[in-house]
């Protein structure tokens, strides 16, 4: 299973909030929900998201064996 969890961790260590990537990267409330509850997504927009957060991969998602 994927998870999002390092997602908001990542978000935390770098004082961003849901509301900033929103109204200033233009992030949409849909992709929120969806990394809120683990659902899939594009590489595409997890590149997107890397380069937002300047960080890697793995501050964004984490791989949990089934």
């Amino acid at each position: 299973m994927i998870s999002f969890a390092p997602f908001y961790e990542t978000l935390k260590k770098k004082n961003i909030s849901t509301y900033r990537l929103i109204n200033q990267y233009g992030i949409s409330r849909s992709l929120l929900d969806r990394i809120k509850h683990n659902k899939p997504m594009t590489t595409s927009t997890l590149n997107d998201l890397c380069n937002i957060l300047d960080c890697e991969i793995t501050d964004i998602v984490e791989f949990i064996k089934d």
